[in-house]
C-alpha cells in the first residue's frame, strides 16, 4: 500500500502504520470504527438496504458483504483492525495520482476470500466484476502505475476455484488486479458499478468459462521485500479497497 503527499509516494511509511505480523487473522468481527454489523464507514450513505449514489440506490450485496477468510502474509497489518468493514461497500478511490488508505494490506503472498451473499456474480455482457485496489500513476503516466498485483479467483461453492491468470511481473499486468487507478468515491458521484468510469480492474467470467460465482479470492503476487528485523512495514502486498458486481444475479 502507498500513501501520497502531492505526487510523492510514501511507501510503507512507519509513521502511518504499526508493527506487522504474519499470523492468520479472523475477519468476522467489527471494531469501534464500524457499527454493530461491521458496515463500511468511509462516507457512502447506506439507505434502503443499499448505498445511495447520484444514479439512485445500489444494493448493498452488489459489494462485499462477508469476509469468509483472511490469511495475511509477511509485512501485512494495515487495515486489519478495521475488517470486515474496510472492504465492504463501494470503493473510496483516489484517482490517477493518489492511492486510497481505506484498504487492508494482504502482505507478501497473503490471501482474502469474500462473498456477496445473498447475491452472486453472473456472466453477462462484458465486464462482470470490478476489483478495487489502490494503485496510482507515477508522475501521472498511465504506462507507469505503482502496482501491487493480485491473482483473482472465483468459485460458486467456495471449494472449487477458477483463476484468472496473473503471470505478468511488469506493466502491463494483464489479468492481474491492482494496477488500474480507482475513480469512484463517495464525494464525486462516479458510479462504482459502471466499468466505463469507476476505475479498478475488470473481470469477465466468460474469459475463464464460468457462468456464476458467489465467492472471490485474491492472493498477493507483488513479491515485495519484507525485512526480517524491525522496523518492518505493515503495508506490503495487495491492498483491497472493495469489489463490485457489474452483472449481478440480483441487480
Amino acid at each position: 500500500m502507498r500513501k501520497t503527499i502531492g505526487s510523492a509516494a510514501l511507501m510503507c511509511a512507519p509513521m502511518y502504520v504499526a508493527a506487522c505480523g504474519s499470523t492468520a487473522t479472523s475477519a468476522s468481527a467489527p471494531d469501534a470504527a464500524h457499527d454493530d454489523a461491521g458496515a463500511p464507514d468511509a462516507g457512502w450513505i447506506a439507505v434502503d438496504g443499499g448505498f445511495e449514489t447520484d444514479a439512485g440506490v445500489i444494493r448493498a450485496d452488489r459489494f462485499v458483504t462477508k469476509v469468509v477468510s483472511f490469511t495475511p502474509g509477511d509485512c501485512a497489518g494495515f487495515g486489519i483492525p478495521n475488517l470486515p468493514g474496510v472492504v465492504m461497500g463501494p470503493p473510496v478511490g483516489g484517482g490517477d495520482d493518489q492511492g486510497s488508505t481505506d484498504v487492508v494490506s494482504l502482505g507478501n503472498a497473503g490471501e482474502i476470500v469474500v462473498s456477496f451473499e445473498p447475491n452472486a456474480i453472473v456472466d453477462g455482457p462484458g465486464v462482470d466484476l470490478l476489483v478495487f485496489e489502490n494503485p496510482f500513476n507515477v508522475g501521472g503516466d498511465p504506462n507507469k502505475p505503482y502496482a501491487e498485483p493480485g491473482e483473482v479467483s472465483v468459485s460458486d461453492d467456495g471449494v472449487t476455484w477458477t483463476t484468472f491468470p496473473c503471470t505478468a511481473t511488469s506493466y502491463p499486468y494483464g489479468a492481474c488486479a491492482g494496477w488500474h487507478p480507482v475513480y469512484s468515491n463517495p464525494t464525486n458521484g462516479i458510479s462504482p458499478v459502471d466499468p466505463k468510469v469507476a476505475g479498478g480492474d475488470a473481470f469477465d467470467l466468460a474469459d475463464i468459462g464460468v457462468s456464476r460465482a458467489r465467492y472471490v479470492r485474491v492472493r498477493d503476487k507483488s513479491h515485495e521485500t519484507c525485512p526480517s528485523a524491525p522496523p518492518r512495514p505493515t503495508t506490503n502486498g495487495f491492498d483491497l479497497d472493495a469489489m463490485a458486481i457489474v452483472n449481478a444475479e440480483k441487480p
